[in-house]
């Protein structure tokens, strides 16, 4: 199953045969649920999809919860290991859409698929709006395949930074990237060695994933002679790195990593920082 599916797509599916999600996050993301949402989709808050540390300096910002927690959320949204699970967000699918996607793909589940281009994408598709809250599901018993797989740690992202034969990507825009701003973290700039792909260059003018050949011969130039499997991507708190991630597998180039701690973990623990 590929990660993406088109509005038209979901338009045509039965939908007794899927559960639709509507992931959001930051500030006032349940009342901007409620103002409008599709037909039947179920909530869930970005922060439902991390832990919160004392200190970011040691997970950064949105750690994963543990594999247990993250089976009873799936299985209070009526989600088994057999569902098939739609993502969608109001951010074309760059931040919690495409976190939960790769959490559930992390954790071994193969029918997931996001929306490409978001709520926006269905509004332009004609799918209705609505702002009656579903009834919520059935609860049901989610067991999940294994732990977290293709995650990498501070010191192997350290590493690889500074090995040829790996790649890390910083999808953050170029300005923080470069250390001119940084509106989130309290130091800005990037891993030395790192290199910027925007998570934005995965997106058309309209907001929509580029075309899958697109999107694979964008990243094999940049990935070189490096193997897909020799690359880890990061962003401030290893959310919106999913999006990348997410293009990846639609492209058809397998393997990349997630650096979960990301930005938000390096720039408190007294590391080299880059601005250049």
């Amino acid at each position: 199953m590929l990660p993406l599916i088109e509005a038209e797509e979901l338009k045509k599916l039965d939908k007794d045969t899927y559960v639709l999600i509507d992931a959001r996050g930051f500030g006032n993301s349940r009342e901007r649920y409620k103002q409008g949402h599709l037909e039947g989709a179920v909530y869930v808050d970005l922060e439902d999809l991390a832990v919160h540390p004392e200190n970011p300096a040691y997970g950064g910002r949105h750690p994963l919860p543990g594999v247990e927690d993250f089976a009873r959320l799936l299985g209070s949204l009526g989600i088994t290991a057999q569902t098939h699970v739609v993502i969608y967000d109001d951010k074309a699918g760059a931040n919690p859409a495409a976190r939960l996607w790769w959490m559930l793909r992390a954790v071994g589940h193969e029918q997931v698929q996001v929306l490409s281009g978001g709520l926006q994408a269905a509004v332009d598709a004609g799918l209705n709006l609505t702002t009656m809250v579903p009834v919520p599901p059935v609860v049901t018993q989610y067991i999940a395949k294994h732990n977290y797989t293709g995650t990498v740690t501070l010191d192997e992202v350290a590493e690889a930074a500074k090995n040829p034969g790996k790649i890390v990507i910083d999808v953050r825009e170029t300005p923080r990237y470069l250390g001119q701003t940084e509106p989130i973290d309290l130091i800005a700039g990037h891993i030395p060695g790192a290199i910027n792909v925007p998570y934005t260059t995965n997106l058309s003018p309209a907001t929509r994933y580029l075309p899958a050949s697109e999107l694979k011969a964008n990243y094999l130039n940049v990935f070189g002679e490096v193997q897909p499997n020799q690359v880890i991507v990061h962003c401030g708190s290893g959310v919106t790195a999913c999006h990348t991630l997410l293009a990846l597998e639609q492209a058809g180039l397998l393997g990349a990593q997630l650096y979960v701690g990301s930005w938000s973990e390096w720039s408190r623990r007294d590391l080299p920082i880059a601005t250049e």
